[in-house]
């Protein structure tokens, strides 16, 4: 895989799936990393051998997001596409029957906040990294499968607050916001994840699987509703001469 690495320790019985986002100093989100992490999530969840596993990036980013510059590029059948794959990448994400642990290893706005909302815990390194979902002040159409997922975490009246708002947070804030749920030392993130993971595995794996499933049913039901109702708005706004214009001025500005 080119956008990713994947590695199954031996100290674990090479019974744990480590999938490390590695695409450039920022891991940001084009469609060869949705088709590549698609096929790392299937393999953790079709192998009987694997029991759970550990989505992390690379020192200082986390992932940055939807690579805006590749996707500018697009064309309309594949900006669609693009869709189609990466909400399906949620979806499988969710209903996971088996652990998924977000080592959160810097900065993690956008696309990367949505990577960290599917894993059943997220851990964050300290330092001055930002977490959030900040599509709205960059004039980008927030998909309501969005809105769904990070209400399922944070609670509906503060996702509606952070994301009309666009907030980035600091670890401690998104700590106290309930986006994650502990920040420590970057030398320590991989330990505690795999901690928190061995802490999972103790438990019955059907019951834990079940009990997932059962408690992400409606949220589920939510992320796979009509494509049209969902994206139809996220792409006219895309196509649109406003914000296409403002888009090819806010890639000059990252090129430079």
């Amino acid at each position: 895989m080119e956008t990713l690495q994947t590695e199954r320790p031996d100290e674990y019985n090479q019974a744990r799936l480590v999938i490390s986002l590695n695409r450039g100093k920022a891991n940001p989100i084009n469609m060869q990393m949705v088709t590549e992490l698609r096929a790392a999530v299937k393999t953790l969840r079709e192998d009987e051998t694997l029991q759970g596993g550990i989505l992390t990036g690379q020192p200082r980013y986390f992932s940055a997001g939807l690579d805006v510059v590749e996707l500018y590029g697009y064309d309309e059948a594949t900006m669609r596409e693009f869709w189609v794959q990466f909400s399906a990448l949620i979806v499988e994400l969710v209903s996971l029957p088996k652990p998924l642990v977000a080592a959160i290893s810097g900065h993690s706005p956008a696309g990367g906040c949505v990577l960290a909302l599917c894993c059943d815990q997220r851990l964050m390194a300290e330092g001055p990294y930002r977490i959030g979902l900040n599509e709205v002040p960059v004039g980008i159409v927030v998909p309501p499968t969005i809105y769904y997922l990070y209400a399922a975490v944070i609670g509906e009246g503060k996702a509606y607050h952070h994301l009309l708002n666009g907030s980035l947070m600091l670890p401690e804030e998104a700590l106290a916001e309930g986006l994650v749920h502990q920040v420590l030392p970057a030398e320590s993130l991989m330990e505690v994840a795999q901690g928190r993971l061995t802490h999972y595995l103790g438990m019955n794996p059907t019951a834990w699987g079940t009990s997932k499933g059962l408690l992400h049913k409606q949220l589920l039901g939510q992320l796979q509703g009509d494509f049209e109702d969902l994206f139809g708005p996220v792409l006219k706004h895309w196509w649109s001469p406003e914000f296409r214009a403002q888009l090819a001025a806010m890639i000059q500005k990252l090129k430079k």
